[in-house]
């Protein structure tokens, strides 16, 4: 590895282990859209260490990230780098696990770099367009091609019960017909996860970019799609439902939801 690949790396364990020195300390938690949906300074002050090591590197780049720290760009002109700095909060407040770094760096509209760092379990995913992904610098095999009735599949139960984006009877049969559903509460692990063969398949009907773009590219590296609920491509620059796993996964769930 070197260049640009390198440095993001290199800011990420450096975030974790300023999260790690500071978890068990007292901070201040902000609900943002609701009482699931949590932020704290510690996400905060990563965030803006995270940008602050960017741009003093690249100083033409452009950032979208979660917390809001500095202007999202409004195109995906550029090269702009997609940036959660805890995702999975309320896991980390909770749980004091099972949380991410999560980085993905798109140049003019093409994702080429992705970025999953488990700082817990200290597992770093990575990969980069056209060079495969890896797990602490071991490379991943290509995704196992499993149907819904072999899978394992990671999707809270919220999309099984009354919602205003699904309906709830499009996925109850698929949860049936699974091996089993798992909920991580966060989506970049998910879909890390996913990459390293846990698990075969993430299902939500709410994610923004900074939670998927980096667990993209790990996937489609190895083979896989990661789509909309409805199959199409992802725009990158709004909140949107997404549908990752092989190929075979993908489609056994579009014969699902398209009824």
């Amino acid at each position: 590895m070197q260049g640009i690949e390198l440095h993001a790396i290199d800011l990420m364990k450096r975030a974790g282990k300023y999260i790690r020195q500071k978890m068990d300390q007292a901070y201040h938690i902000e609900e943002k859209t609701n009482k699931s949906d949590l932020v704290t300074e510690i996400d905060q002050h990563v965030e803006d260490l995270l940008i602050k090591g960017i741009l003093e590197k690249y100083p033409d780049h452009l950032i979208y990230g979660e917390e809001g720290r500095i202007a999202r760009p409004e195109t995906l002109d550029g090269t702009i780098w997609f940036v959660d700095p805890i995702d999975g909060t309320m896991n980390f407040i909770r749980q004091k696990r099972l949380f991410a770094i999560s980085i993905a760096i798109m140049v003019e509209g093409e994702l080429r770099y992705g970025f999953v760092y488990d700082v817990m379990a200290d597992e770093m995913f990575h990969a980069i367009k056209g060079q495969g992904a890896y797990e602490n610098g071991i490379r991943l095999a290509p995704l196992v091609e499993r149907p819904v009735k072999e899978a394992i599949v990671c999707m809270n139960a919220t999309w099984v019960t009354a919602n205003r984006r699904i309906d709830p009877a499009l996925l109850t049969p698929l949860v049936r017909d699974a091996v089993g559903t798992r909920a991580v509460g966060a989506a970049s692990l998910e879909l890390a996860w996913i990459a390293a063969g846990r698990v075969d398949g993430y299902i939500t009907m709410r994610n923004m970019p900074w939670d998927y773009a980096g667990g993209q590219v790990l996937i489609e590296e190895l083979g896989g799609r990661v789509g909309t609920i409805e199959g199409a491509e992802m725009t990158f620059l709004e909140q949107t439902s997404v549908l990752a796993g092989s190929h075979v996964f993908v489609s056994d769930v579009l014969t699902y939801v398209q009824k």
